[in-house]
Order: structure tokens, then C-alpha cells, then sequence
């Protein structure tokens, strides 16, 4: 009997689920962490803040294996990059960090509320957090942001200002009631009726 080769293309391979060994650091495993969802360090300036919240699908189903990583400049708006030739007193400050979400979708920052910078044509943004998102599923990883509640430069942000009025809510992280450091609320919704703002870049 003859075997024929079946039709079609071989189907794409998804990203993750993930290895998290090297990943993602969660105190698991016995070896020192190049990075953590701790961003702050003993030089860093600036207003404490915790960013916490859940990862949710399509169908509202928390997404217990996904990766979250941030990129952010330090409270003066400076980058941790050598693009950024400004002066840096906070050498520590990398403004970098990465974790795996929990059983419950859930994951959490502890950072520093970064500064205003200027976008590519020297217009001020409003304070932000770069944010990808790798989750199964998923062929490339997703790009937002994390802007703040309450900040009056988010009404001229120019990128902020390219998604539509009624999309906008999905990019602003609610600060949360309580004492001690401030706390601000951002869930991520990778589908779905309240989807998140991806940006394709």
C-alpha cells in the first residue's frame, strides 16, 4: 500500500506553555534572579507603588501561566538604556521586570511611579509602563501600557490619544483605597468585550 502525503501546511506552533526554570522568578528555585517583579533598589528616588491585577482570556477564564514583563523610565523620566544620555544618580534602577502570573491570573509589580518623557518628536507623554504579554495561545507577544489614574497629562499623551475615547479605560490602572504605599488595580484582557489595548509595533 502506498502512503500519500497529506494536504496542507504544517500548523503553527503557539508560544508557551513555558519552562519556568530561568524565566520567570518565583523563589522556586535555587539560584539568584536577574530579575523579579521587585524593581525598586536602595538608590532609586520616587513615589513606592505596587501594580497588581489578573490575566483573563476570552472568555473571562484567569490565565494561570502567562509572563508579564515591564520596561519603565525612573521617576526623573530617565531610562536605565545608553540611549538616555542624561545623568542617572539611580545606577541600580533598571526599570525592568518580569513574572509568571499565579494560579488565579494573578501577578503584581512592586516599582517606583516613573516620570514623564518625551515621545520621538519631543512631545512630554504622560507616566507609563511598558508592558508585554506572552501567554499559550499566542503566536508573537503583545505590547501595551500601563498609564495612571488621576494624571492630568493623560488627556494630551499622544500615543494615548491615538485609541479611540471609549477603549481608553483599558490602558488606565485604578488606584486602590488603603494605607502605605499606593496600590494601583490593572487587569489584562487578552479577547473579549473589555479587551485590552495592544499596540502593533
Amino acid at each position: 500500500m502506498q502512503q500519500t502525503k497529506p494536504d496542507g501546511i504544517t500548523p503553527s506552533q503557539t508560544v508557551g506553555p513555558y519552562f519556568a526554570y530561568g524565566l520567570t522568578s518565583n523563589g522556586k528555585y535555587d539560584w539568584n534572579d536577574a530579575f523579579s517583579n521587585n524593581l525598586v533598589t536602595p538608590d532609586v528616588s520616587g513615589e513606592r507603588i505596587r501594580v497588581e491585577g489578573q490575566v483573563f482570556d476570552g472568555d473571562g477564564a484567569v490565565v494561570p501561566d502567562c509572563m508579564l514583563e515591564i520596561w519603565q523610565a525612573d521617576a526623573q523620566g530617565r531610562f536605565s538604556d545608553p540611549q538616555d544620555k542624561r545623568a542617572l544618580p539611580n545606577s541600580s534602577f533598571k526599570g525592568f521586570g518580569r513574572i509568571g502570573t499565579d494560579g488565579n491570573g494573578g501577578y503584581a509589580f512592586d516599582t517606583i511611579k516613573p516620570g514623564s518623557v518625551p515621545d520621538p518628536d519631543g512631545k512630554p507623554q504622560a507616566p507609563h509602563i511598558v508592558l508585554a504579554v506572552y501567554a499559550r495561545g499566542m503566536l508573537l507577544h503583545l505590547y501595551s501600557r500601563i498609564y495612571f489614574e488621576g494624571e492630568a497629562t493623560n488627556a494630551t499623551d499622544p500615543v494615548l490619544a491615538l485609541v479611540p475615547a471609549e477603549r481608553r479605560a483599558t490602558l488606565i490602572a485604578t488606584r486602590e483605597k488603603g494605607s502605605g504605599n499606593a496600590v494601583y488595580r490593572f487587569d489584562i484582557c487578552l479577547q473579549g468585550d473589555n479587551e485590552t489595548v495592544f499596540f502593533d509595533v
